[in-house]
Formats: C-alpha cells, sequence, structure tokens
C-alpha cells in the first residue's frame, strides 16, 4: 500500500477526490516524471514511480524484467497520473498505452471516456496505428448498442465536441465486440496487433 484516502476525503454524495488514489502514505515516497526521469509540475501526466520499504526486489530469475523495473531505488510502475495541488495522486492510464501522434502525447482512457458518453456506443477502445505522417494516428474501436446506428463521422465529431481535437480519433472501426479476458480486462494487444502486423513493434 503507497497511497490512502482517509475517511474524512470519502462522501456520500460523491466528490472529485473520491477519483484519486488518496495521498502517499508515510513510508512511500511517490514522484510523476516525464519520459527523461524529469518530475513533473502539479496537473501534468507523467509515470507514477514508487521508493518504498514495500516495494519489490523484482522479478524471479528475469534480471532484465528486473532492471526496466527498478531504477536507481525507484520503482517504475507503468502507470501514467499526475498529483493535484493539494498532493492527491490520480491515475490516468497505461504508460505503454500511450499514443504519441505528431509528437503530442495521447491517452487512450481520455478518449474512451468522452466516447462512451455518446448514446449510442456501448463498448469501445482507442488505440494507436501506424501513421507515415504522424507516427502514429488514433484509432477508436466501437461496439455499438443492440438496435443502434452511428457512423464514423458522427463518432468522430461527438468527440471533438468533448476534448481537443488532436486527441479525438482520425479512423473509426466498428465491432461486434472487443477481446477481453475472463475478468473483462481489455486485451488491447490483441485488439493492436492486426493494424501493426508486419512491422517490427508495435509503435512507430
Amino acid at each position: 500500500m503507497i497511497t490512502a484516502l482517509l475517511a474524512e476525503d470519502h462522501d456520500v454524495a460523491g466528490t472529485q477526490r473520491m477519483r484519486s488514489c488518496g495521498k502517499p502514505t508515510r513510508t512511500a515516497e511517490i514522484k510523476v516524471i516525464d519520459a527523461d526521469g524529469n518530475e513533473q509540475p502539479v496537473g501534468e501526466v507523467g509515470e507514477i514511480v514508487v521508493r518504498s520499504p514495500q516495494n519489490t526486489r523484482g522479478y524471479w530469475n528475469l534480471p532484465e524484467a528486473t532492471a526496466s523495473l527498478l531504477r536507481d531505488g525507484w520503482l517504475h510502475s507503468g502507470d501514467a497520473g499526475f498529483f493535484d495541488a493539494d498532493g492527491y495522486l490520480y491515475v490516468y492510464d497505461r504508460v505503454k498505452d500511450m499514443i504519441i501522434s505528431g509528437a503530442e502525447n495521447i491517452y487512450p482512457a481520455e478518449v474512451e471516456s468522452a466516447l462512451y458518453g455518446h448514446p449510442a456506443v456501448a463498448d469501445v477502445a482507442v488505440l494507436g496505428v501506424p501513421d507515415d505522417q504522424w507516427g502514429e494516428s488514433v484509432k477508436a474501436v466501437v461496439v455499438l448498442k443492440p438496435g443502434e446506428t452511428a457512423t464514423e463521422a458522427e463518432i468522430i465529431a461527438y468527440c471533438r465536441e468533448r476534448i481537443a481535437h488532436f486527441k479525438a480519433p482520425k479512423s473509426v472501426d466498428f465491432a461486434d465486440a472487443l477481446p477481453r479476458n475472463p475478468s473483462g480486462k481489455l486485451l488491447k494487444r490483441v485488439l493492436r496487433a492486426p493494424y501493426w502486423q508486419g512491422r517490427e513493434r508495435q509503435v512507430n
């Protein structure tokens, strides 16, 4: 346990703060850093790293994975998040799911959250696909509710009304269902694979 959201931060009516993980515990140091290891200012998204006596010592018989996980005493969580002005930590997305398009960092969770508000959308996943001009472009894969219809243009326009235009999908595919494991976790690796087929790695 590295954060705690105390009783006084809870409200039966719900508050913005209840979306947070709380504040760091007394035994945990937490930072939010950019790709170069620089600490991010309040409100800026970066990777959450932790230094604590509770940190794992690493992976069993996997020295390379351990070296990637633990650097200079800090555990690199792979989670993207930010601190607010009062020191509360918010998890935003997974770092590995981040889309880099034209040097802009785009987190799928923000785009997915916008699209879930569309009345015809039952399920959605957002991912980066190869783009010769921008490196990656944002694609949404949408499952429509039974009996509902929507076009690619309608989905894109809906999203552009709610978030910055550069974050909105450039294209939309429709599917009957999204791949999930038995616990319901979205398998983005499986969803992403056909779009990156034939490439050495799944970044551009």
